[in-house]
């Protein structure tokens, strides 16, 4: 159907114009902040850079980061082609499983990786047992490469998964009647086809990496977000140095994904033939024992130690054994501020970009277009900038902190900057599915412009805005360095006091609140993700 059923060719409202571009400036403001800042503090940013106490977390942030997007892209491309295109038994349960590490935070998985495998850990007897008597310490570099991949591949196998179960079998079963090899197949086939979604789910990979601050921080690896946490209250100028860098190896990792992304081919977009199921043969049993072993690392160890801690904290409630440090009222109260705050902040988020949205995909005006790239711009950089960027402003600027200092304001403002762009996708879509001519007809027939939206857009938009929603509410839910930083004195969620736990050892408490949080999560999962028909 043509673009001209779904945009205005009227001007564009003025009013909108001015509040999409003042949205703009809102979502921009915490990464032009932190750059007026970090150049007027009175040290040169680019000599604090240059320092040994900066380059080497900038080496161990890269280094981490590009190790982790190898190998969870390897991994993501490996279990998207065993589920999607192999005959592996009970393939239906694994593409519900292998997104599970999604509701995870990556804290949280480095805890119960500790916790799990560390010498003396829930592990070590059975791994004696079987002739295993030390087990390496999950710690340092490779423990969070194994944590953080084990955790991010999902950002690579759903892409190619939808991909390769859109992809026409034509061209695959050619490639075998002339000879090529399964192998040769995928290669020379397959893989430019779904290199494009590869590309972008390993974006996703690194930019998490890069920005990660609980895991590396509880596995004791030196990145940078390390060095702005540890560094935000009493060497300012280091933190902000160290932002600077992020934001500036943020920004290079967008613009390689761009242009790597041009340079590939788009594959076939019509399916002219069912895709290709492959027959392993001998090949069977390994193949499902690397699916089944990511599943044991990914999702089974974490479910392992947190369900440990968790019954371990029920017995000392039922037995009246030692009281938690953290009692129930308080995990309800956590509980019930998680899913406030994520709620109000996943309904401001939609609230914010829908003009952004309508102006782009309606309008396509360059104002809505530019407001859009800001938005989606803004998830390249990393929430503990925004978080610092934030506390900062409310530090320095009397007049901010008597207006909006320590209230939920300014907690609801940077959850929004920071997952806008997880909103704006779906919202844009649901945009361009009202068709003009309707919009036109009830135009014609008097509706004003209020009443349009009401009437003819709001209905058909409902379904992608709730999706959008959906996306910021989960991602809010398990947000750490904000809701470390930016939340009101008194004010905790459950990441918050799951994190104070786990630093504090209170094993317990974290594995009752993890339930909590995971068993939410799983269910918002279900409903955005793995109930979806291309899941299957």
């Amino acid at each position: 159907m043509s673009d001209l059923l779904y945009t205005h060719t009227q001007r564009s409202p003025f009013l909108l114009r001015v509040a999409v571009f003042l949205l703009a400036c809102a979502f921009a403001f915490p990464a032009v902040y932190l750059v007026y800042r970090g150049f007027g503090e009175g040290a040169d940013p680019f000599e604090l850079a240059l320092t040994r106490r900066i380059l080497e977390p900038l080496w161990g942030s890269l280094r981490l980061a590009v190790v982790v997007s190898i190998t969870a892209m390897l991994l993501g491309l490996f279990l998207a082609w065993a589920t999607t295109r192999c005959d592996l038994p009970a393939t239906r349960l694994w593409r519900v499983l292998i997104p599970l590490p999604l509701v995870f935070p990556s804290f949280l998985s480095a805890a119960a990786f500790i916790y799990a495998l560390n010498p003396g850990g829930l592990l070590n007897g059975f791994l004696v047992n079987v002739g295993v008597h030390r087990t390496p310490e999950v710690r340092g570099f490779w423990g969070a490469w194994l944590v953080l991949t084990l955790m991010t591949y999902p950002y690579v196998y759903l892409p190619v998964a939808a991909r390769l179960r859109q992809l026409p079998g034509a061209l695959e079963e050619s490639a075998r009647l002339l000879g090529d090899s399964v192998s040769v197949v995928f290669l020379r086939v397959c893989l430019p086809q779904v290199a494009s979604a590869a590309a972008a789910g390993t974006l996703l990979v690194f930019l998490y990496t890069l920005s990660d601050f609980g895991a590396v921080h509880l596995l004791r690896y030196d990145t940078l977000t390390r060095v702005v946490y540890n560094n935000r209250l009493f060497n300012q100028p280091l933190a902000l140095a160290a932002s600077l860098l992020l934001m500036v190896g943020a920004a290079l990792a967008v613009l390689a994904e761009h242009v790597v992304s041009r340079s590939l081919p788009e594959g076939s977009r019509t399916e002219t033939s069912p895709p290709v199921t492959y027959s392993l043969g001998l090949w069977r049993l390994p193949f499902l024992g690397l699916v089944v072993s990511s599943l044991i690392a990914s999702v089974g160890v974490p479910m392992l130690s947190l369900s440990d801690w968790a019954y371990s904290g029920v017995r000392q409630v039922v037995k009246g054994e030692r009281p938690l440090t953290v009692g129930l009222f308080d995990i309800v109260g956590a509980t019930f501020n998680t899913l406030g705050v994520s709620l109000a902040a996943a309904i401001v988020a939609v609230m914010v970009v829908l003009p952004i949205a309508m102006l782009a995909g309606r309008f396509r005006s360059h104002t809505g277009l530019v407001a859009h790239t800001v938005v989606v711009s803004m998830f390249a950089m990393p929430g503990i900038l925004i978080a610092l960027s934030v506390r900062f402003l409310v530090l320095r600027s009397e007049l901010v902190f008597t207006l909006v200092g320590g209230s939920m304001l300014l907690l609801i403002f940077a959850y929004v900057v920071r997952f806008g762009s997880l909103a704006i996708g779906s919202t844009l879509v649901a945009v361009r599915s009202v068709p003009i001519q309707m919009h036109e007809a009830a135009r014609v027939l008097g509706a004003g412009s209020i009443r349009r939206f009401l009437t003819v857009d709001s209905p058909i938009m409902i379904p992608g805005l709730f999706a959008g929603a959906g996306l910021v509410l989960m991602s809010v839910m398990k947000e750490l360095p904000i809701s470390l930083l930016v939340a009101p004195i008194g004010f905790h969620t459950l990441a918050t006091r799951m994190f104070n736990s786990i630093e504090e050892a209170f094993r317990p408490e974290v594995g009752i609140m993890s339930v909590v949080l995971v068993l939410m999560l799983v269910i918002l999962a279900w409903f955005l993700v793995l109930s979806r028909r291309d899941v299957y």
